[in-house]
């Protein structure tokens, strides 16, 4: 049963004999650590609303003869601390419904800030300043005070998009007394010649329809200010991709980088003159083609 007629008939029997959990085994030690009975009953009384949860923990307060005993039954017990004239009862239903609250959105305690990085920047490693305005709260007049804080980190080479930098207790005071954790979030700036992908870089070189039969030889200047050159004799088809080791993304292994793919992309003349054609037929004649 649910609602008032469900709360005044009392809790459901025990489904311990099959093998189900009992009510009391969700506290520590069960109600024996509890003052008073170790079971309860609601009644309806003038004012008592059974779907508020302060109403239902008040009269389950009274049954112990009063919410310290209650409250000294949880190990470390929970915070007495008087705000705004509250009752400690209604300190505890504050607490325990804006923690729960707090740890279901997983967010109510920490500000996140994105830190935006060249490819370059992540490549070779930096260290970063971020000036961030936090808002403390003053102990004497209770009013709130920006307060500005210079929060510094240090990139490692190669880290990944995505990855946190965590500053506990930098953020803003909150009014339940807790402080909020600052965290900032690497994110990769894209670049107009290389993509990451994992450890390993990719980029796209362009061919002529020359240079994919007959060979070629260029220079691509690399994250780190290098030129590596990089030539071919064989016949490169349109799509085929060329890895060139320990030359993507440092790792976390100083003696280890990822790889470079180079993708061709060959261009096509947009039309011949007679002239090309008869050459091209006289010179690819009699060459051997893939079956």
């Amino acid at each position: 049963m649910y609602g008032e007629e469900g709360l005044k008939a009392g809790p459901p029997p025990s489904e311990s004999s099959a093998g189900g959990a009992s009510f009391a085994e969700g506290f520590p030690g069960g109600f024996a650590n509890f003052p008073g009975r170790t079971t309860f009953t609601f009644s309806s009384k003038p004012g008592f609303n059974p779907s508020d949860p302060n109403d239902i923990f008040k009269q389950f307060f009274s049954d112990f003869g009063g919410d310290d005993d209650f409250m000294n039954a949880f190990p470390g017990g929970f915070s007495r601390r008087s705000r705004g004239g509250k009752t400690s009862s209604d300190e505890f239903m504050s607490d325990f419904f804006s923690r729960s609250r707090g740890q279901e959105s997983g967010g109510a305690l920490e500000v996140k800030h994105t830190l935006p990085l060249t490819l370059e920047e992540i490549y070779k490693g930096t260290t970063k300043k971020l000036k961030v305005t936090r808002k403390l709260i003053d102990s004497a007049t209770n009013k709130v005070v920006p307060t500005d804080k210079i929060l510094e980190f240090n990139v490692r080479p190669g880290m990944k998009a995505g990855s946190k930098f965590r500053f506990p207790k930098s953020g803003d005071e909150l009014p339940n007394g807790e402080t909020q954790d600052i965290v900032v979030v690497l994110e990769e700036k894209p670049h107009p010649i290389f993509k990451r992908d994992g450890d390993d870089l990719r980029i796209t070189l362009t061919l002529t329809l020359l240079e994919a039969l007959a060979g070629f030889k260029k220079t691509i200047q690399t994250l780190d200010g290098r030129r590596l050159a990089i030539s071919d004799t064989s016949v490169i088809k349109p799509g085929q991709e060329q890895r060139f080791s320990n030359e993507g993304m440092p790792t976390k292994d100083p003696q280890r980088k990822g790889d470079l793919l180079v993708k061709y992309d060959v261009k096509f003349p947009i039309k011949l003159t007679e002239n090309h054609k008869n050459t091209l037929k006289s010179a690819l004649q009699d060459v051997n083609y893939e079956s």
